[in-house]
């Protein structure tokens, strides 16, 4: 019963909204130390490190280490002379060229005072122009976005290595704005005043923020904005603050984390007023299209994304937010735009929102909170990593023999190469069966792979032994293995994966056992989708086995899918193919009504079952409610368009049944991954 006891207080640290100051069972809360509490909570709920890291060095250090000091554009000027530049590091969202302008009002440094460009190609000699008028002249000047302009940074470079005083009119300023890049000059960013404005965190700091600047700020704007068409106004900020906070998400909020910033909400507003005075009714398709698809979407590089904003545009852009006085912007309803009132009653509103929010009003499910305080703690320990440096590189002893052991395992589990000849004996190209070519070529692709990891490895056997030499490769191979990663050099020739090094090579060697047992014992009934290492080819060889035995033109067919309630089958259907291998993300698969449900509280993703996936003429498949689901083959979701046309990461999009509309799943960012993380 003591037993029991004990691990009934760990069950309700586990299950504890807040784990980290939850205390430990009694022997260990009063022996351990800060710190070892820590590394026990990292093992139960790594969810919660952030939380208990910020508090840890609150204590030990104090609390101004844990809170970002206020921007002060005024103070860092003051810092600076005319010798010295003024570096912003922007971060997304974020954008200092309205801060800087309101400083040379204030300074008087306006008109020909204050010259601005944003570099890119060819912009290098005009720049180099105005810094030399600058100079003679006493103006300040800003060259925005300098990580476009890689090719021309070592001349700034220079530039600013001659900048002296005898040369420099005392009241010059070089302003420079720049993503972090690894091709910034480091000596400008040694010797320059150095200052980052991150975005405002949370809705209501957003919403502030997008209200206390222009053009909401200027009182006749404000005046001349009808009433109903105030909650308009006050719906898209919701809507800008709604785009940026999603980041946070991660892939569950954008697949690929955009930079949306004020001067996107800034145009919406002023195009918004010109429609609603223009207009006796607002038109909703053109402010809906301009805002969407132009000043937003012109950032937005993916279709998914895409519809996701769009979906989201949808409820701030409707006439119900004019009309309906209990239109609320979130299930709960703690989120609405207020009643018209006067521009201090909307900051006042404003003020008294939540602090912090909940997903719901993102249209999350409350389990993306886990999902990314998981990221944060991944973040922080990848980030501690990195300052660790390479302290093994040099020393003999520890760090060698363990290498030599993770080296030998990996080499002593590898299979041998696949025989391709054989292969193409027992399966030769065949006009009536396409996955004969597949087969074949996924093992070259395999064997590849599996050339690259024998011969890295071997060669760092070597190099521990004193063979061969130690080069820069084989220290950046043995940084990797000594932490767990898998090596940048098999992820090259390798297929997209985010696992860490031990699942790594257990997934791959699952993959080839796949690959060996399709061949020894013939096509397997129901396929692992997630085995395939060029998924795409897998699919267009159901379809072309369709095409060919029913003799349809291939560019006339579309899939249909069918997901079976169960998790194997013996014989593979007539026509198109079963898999299996597939995890939702976002949503579960409700297996007896057959259609999209709810998550369990932190269970994060769900194993589908078998899917029927059904080659079809495309004027047959019929139109229905289901949520076309993006497939990708990790979590990261983004990924780059290949030579063959292929995203790296997109796979294909699947239809599954709902009984929901389609939006709340859209807003849920739901979709389904070939495989999981860990």
């Amino acid at each position: 019963s003591h037993c029991k006891d004990i691990l009934c207080e760990w069950q309700k640290m586990y299950d504890s909204k807040e784990p980290q100051n939850f205390p430990l069972p009694e022997e260990l809360n009063n022996t351990l130390t800060e710190l070892q509490k820590i590394i026990i909570l990292r093992c139960l709920r790594p969810d919660k490190i952030g939380p208990a890291i910020t508090t840890f060095v609150t204590e030990k250090l104090g609390k101004k280490f844990v809170e970002p000091p206020p921007f002060d554009l005024a103070k860092s000027y003051l810092d600076s002379t005319a010798t010295v530049p003024l570096i912003f590091v922007l971060s997304p969202g974020a954008d200092p060229m309205s801060s800087l302008l309101k400083l040379a009002n204030g300074r008087e440094m306006v008109g020909d005072k204050f010259q601005s460009i944003s570099l890119g190609q060819g912009q290098g000699p005009i720049a180099t122009k105005m810094i030399q008028t600058g100079m003679e002249e006493g103006t300040w000047v800003c060259l925005q976005n300098c990580h476009l302009a890689v090719s021309w940074m070592p001349m700034l470079e220079k530039i600013c290595e001659e900048l002296n005083s005898e040369k420099c009119h005392p009241e010059f300023r070089l302003w420079l704005t720049s993503y972090p890049s690894p091709k910034f000059p480091v000596t400008i960013l040694q010797n320059g005043v150095k200052m980052t404005n991150e975005p405002p965190t949370g809705l209501r700091l957003n919403l502030l923020q997008s209200f206390l600047s222009d053009p909401i700020s200027d009182p006749e704007f404000f005046a001349g904005c009808p009433g109903k068409e105030l909650k308009l106004l006050f719906g898209v900020c919701f809507f800008h603050a709604l785009v940026q906070e999603r980041r946070k998400f991660g892939p569950l909020g954008w697949n690929i984390p955009y930079g949306f910033n004020e001067s996107d909400l800034r145009i919406s507003i002023r195009q918004l007023q010109l429609f609603i005075n223009e207009y006796s009714h607002v038109p909703f398709e053109a402010v809906s299209y301009l805002t969407g698809e132009c000043n937003y979407g012109g950032r937005v590089t993916d279709d998914w994304d895409r519809r996701l904003l769009l979906t989201m545009l949808d409820d701030f852009y409707n006439l119900d937010i004019i009309e309906n006085p209990h239109y609320t912007f979130s299930p709960s309803g703690n989120y609405y735009a207020p009643p018209k009132g006067t521009y201090e009653e909307y900051i006042e509103f404003i003020k008294n929102l939540p602090f912090t929010q909940h997903p719901e009003v993102f249209g999350l499910h409350e389990n993306v909170d886990i999902a990314k305080d998981l990221q944060q703690t991944k973040t922080i320990f990848e980030s501690l990593l990195l300052t660790q440096g390479g302290g093994t590189q040099g020393t003999s002893g520890g760090g060698d023999s363990t290498l030599y052991a993770i080296a030998d395992d990996i080499l002593s589990k590898l299979p041998k190469d696949f025989d391709i000849e054989s292969c193409l004996i027992k399966y030769p190209v065949r006009y009536e069966e396409s996955m004969n070519t597949v087969l074949v070529q996924e093992m070259e692709r395999f064997n590849h792979l599996i050339r690259t990891i024998r011969i890295t490895l071997i060669n760092l056997k070597k190099a521990i032994k004193g063979l061969v030499v130690m080069d820069a490769d084989l220290e950046a191979l043995a940084g990797s293995l000594l932490v767990g990663k898998v090596p940048e050099k098999w992820a090259q020739h390798s297929y997209p994966s985010l696992k860490p090094l031990g699942s790594y090579v257990v997934d791959l060697l699952a993959r080839l056992k796949f690959l060996q047992d399709w061949y020894e014992l013939g096509k397997p009934a129901v396929f692992w989708l997630s085995g395939f290492y060029f998924t795409q080819a897998f699919l267009t060889g159901a379809m072309q086995n369709y095409a060919r035995k029913h003799r349809i033109p291939i560019d006339l067919l579309g899939y249909e899918f069918e997901v079976i309630p169960q998790d194997t089958a013996d014989t593979a259907p007539e026509d198109g193919v079963y898999i299996h291998g597939l995890f939702l993300d976002g949503a579960r698969w409700d297996r007896t009504k057959g259609m999209l449900t709810e998550q369990y509280p932190k269970v994060l993703f769900d194993a589908m079952p078998i899917i029927w996936i059904k080659p079809t003429v495309t004027s047959d498949i019929k139109e229905s409610n289901a949520y076309v689901c993006p497939l990708y083959k990790t979590s990261e979701r983004k990924g780059v368009l290949s030579t063959t046309g292929h995203s790296t990461n997109f796979v294909i999009a699947l239809r599954l049944n709902t009984d929901r509309p389609v939006q709340h799943w859209i807003k849920r960012g739901v979709a389904l991954l070939c495989q999981l993380d860990d």
